[in-house]
């Protein structure tokens, strides 16, 4: 994790509605994907490689993060 991600231009989905609860996405430099919270701009950021983004994306889109309490 990092919060040291100079130049990178974070944005949110288009589907997010605009609102202020959402995760903000980055594509680096150096080709990696940083994610952080929207809320929370200036916190820490996760830093995924090109592959580890391509496997976290197949597995939110497959529901495999969803959890029943």
């Amino acid at each position: 994790m990092t919060s040291d991600l100079p130049g990178a231009q974070w944005f949110k989905s288009s589907h997010s509605g605009g609102g202020e609860s959402c995760v903000e996405v980055a594509w680096l430099d150096s080709g990696h994907v940083g994610v952080r919270d929207s809320k929370n701009p200036t916190g820490p950021a996760l830093t995924f490689t090109p592959g580890g983004w391509d496997a976290f994306t197949v597995c939110v889109a497959d529901g495999a993060f969803n959890q029943s309490f």
